[in-house]
């Protein structure tokens, strides 16, 4: 049986599969999960480093309960989830004269989440990451290397809104739009469900094992195609400093984690009532302040940072999907709203003047990832595309600049059927080798810069007129892909390129020498996503 973790910018949530019940099962961690009223347990993605190793970890709720969180301290960590495989400016902080890097907080986080999961859990040997649709590969990279350290036999991944899909337990044949709204990420997903006994899994494979029971006595696994997505870093974090601002622009409250925390109780109280207030105290000033905000102040301070405009971008992004796929807004038989910054009125108000009441469904905000991506274990087929493009660099002699030509667009489903031909030649007299640096092609309107700012993590989205690339190969050992012999001379074509998508996301290649007719790689991955 499996574990999936739903591993959130403000709170990580696990769930294994019940061989009793025949249900999916929430677990509640002694000292890392936080349990409030009828809402499920949610373990607080938080970190605090006392010594720079696992051993010296505190993490969870246990941050909260020893008061490690309102102070400002190097040691502290929060938000590091969009720290991972996101290109950062600014500083990294030192404990004990180590610098510290976010995968390294973020791996002892899941490593102490997970070790304790699965003493409660038992004989689970399979594991399920979920990742929202915008991460870049450097993100699902990380968990893949971070999937070889852990002690399950198989490690998989499925996508944030395609899982919440299948959590709400709409089991007939629908179309689903999921609006996935959590701390760190807005993720839009259009995902059609229908029973399926004949196509192959197409799940992304990070490590593979035995198959589960589960998997070899599913009689009709569900398939999950995925028609549209669209993300983009925005989420209840960002509200939390947009607060923060206010009330230090308003009143001059420092900006400081405590404050932090306030502006995130006040947030959630204002999803219950239409007015709410916490009260601040310094210690070392003996200055107090009382933090007061009304639903109604809440929402123009969402107005005044282009809030509703980015939803209403996303939403159109993935109508345009759609509408290629022969889907309209009116094929839509369910809306479904994930994670705890959908339950903002104001973004469920915005949500039904776009669809009817009746179709909207908001009772399972936190639970429907992890529940839904329990189902990979239990036969899920998934039938999914590229988010992203892909490229080759090439020297623009031009403009006197690299440049990059697409070979893989966005959109393109996986596993490839058609290979991507390129032939290539060599550049200088006597070229032993070819190098070939592949990037991930993002579009400019999606470039997002990650800094600090008064000691917290920041995401900006930046109005930009280039192409964002994040160079995938770009190291030592991993940029050749051919040896020529004899050597390479300018002027005529030397080798063929094939590139394929393998059902894993693996990105692989062939490469032919036209000169001697040798094969020099055969159906190699050269960009290693798992």
């Amino acid at each position: 049986m499996a574990l999936a973790i739903d591993f959130g910018t403000s709170n990580t949530v696990i769930a294994r599969w019940n061989p009793v019940s025949q249900t999916p099962e929430t677990l509640s961690l002694p000292g890392l999960s936080l349990v409030l009223g009828n809402d499920p347990p949610l373990v607080p993605s938080l970190a605090y480093v006392k010594q720079p190793r696992l051993e010296g970890i505190i993490a969870g709720q246990a941050v909260r309960d020893q008061g490690l969180d309102i102070a400002t301290d190097p040691r502290f960590f929060r938000n590091f989830k969009r720290g991972i495989g996101a290109p950062l400016r600014g500083f990294l902080p030192e404990i004990d004269g180590q610098p510290l890097s976010f995968a390294q907080v973020g791996q002892w986080f899941l490593q102490a989440v997970l070790t304790q999961a699965a003493g409660i859990a038992g004989e689970d040997d399979s594991l399920i990451f979920t990742v929202p649709v915008d991460s870049f590969e450097a993100y699902r990279l990380w968990l893949g290397e971070l999937a070889e350290t852990l002690n399950f036999s198989q490690v998989r991944m499925i996508d944030e809104p395609t899982a919440a899909a299948l959590g709400y337990g709409l089991t007939q044949e629908r179309t689903l739009l999921v609006l996935d709204f959590g701390g760190g990420t807005l993720d839009w997903s259009l995902v059609q469900l229908a029973a399926s006994v004949e196509r192959p899994p197409l799940g992304f494979m990070l490590k593979w094992g035995r198959r589960s029971m589960a998997q070899e006595t599913a009689q009709k696994p569900q398939t999950a195609r995925v028609l549209a997505k669209a993300g983009e870093n925005l989420g209840g974090t960002d509200l939390d400093h947009w607060l923060m601002d206010y009330f230090h622009h308003q009143q001059g409250v420092p900006i400081s984690p405590l404050v932090q925390r306030l502006a995130e109780r006040l947030k959630i109280r204002l999803s219950e009532v239409q007015e709410a207030q916490e009260a601040y105290f310094n210690d070392e000033t003996l200055d107090t302040y009382d933090l007061a905000l009304s639903r109604h102040e809440f929402e123009q301070i969402l107005q005044q940072n282009q809030f509703f405009e980015r939803l209403e971008n996303g939403l159109t992004q993935i109508l345009q999907q759609a509408r290629r796929q022969g889907v309209g807004p009116e094929d839509i038989e369910a809306v479904l709203l994930v994670g705890g910054t959908a339950q903002i009125p104001a973004v469920q108000t915005w949500v039904k003047q776009r669809f009817p009441a009746e179709k909207i469904r908001a009772d399972r905000p936190f639970e429907a990832v992890v529940q839904g991506a329990l189902q990979l274990d239990l036969g899920l087929q998934v039938e999914d595309f590229l988010y992203h493009s892909y490229g080759i660099r090439y020297w623009d002699r031009r403009n006197n600049c690299h440049g990059w030509h697409p070979i893989i667009n966005q959109g393109q489903p996986y596993p490839m059927t058609q290979p991507v031909e390129l032939t290539l030649g060599a550049s200088v007299d006597k070229q032993p080798s070819l190098e070939l640096i592949i990037g991930e092609l993002a579009e400019a309107s999606t470039q997002t810069e990650v800094y600090f700012e008064n000691g917290r993590l920041v995401t900006r989205q930046l109005t930009a007129d280039h192409q964002t690339v994040q160079p995938l190969n770009d190291r030592e050992g991993a940029r050749t892909i051919a040896q020529l012999n004899p050597p390479g001379f300018p002027g005529s074509d030397r080798v063929r390129v094939l590139f394929r998508v393998d059902r894993d996301r693996l990105l692989r290649i062939t490469v032919e020498d036209i000169l001697t007719g040798d094969t020099l790689l055969n159906n190699q991955a050269v960009v290693k996503l798992s």
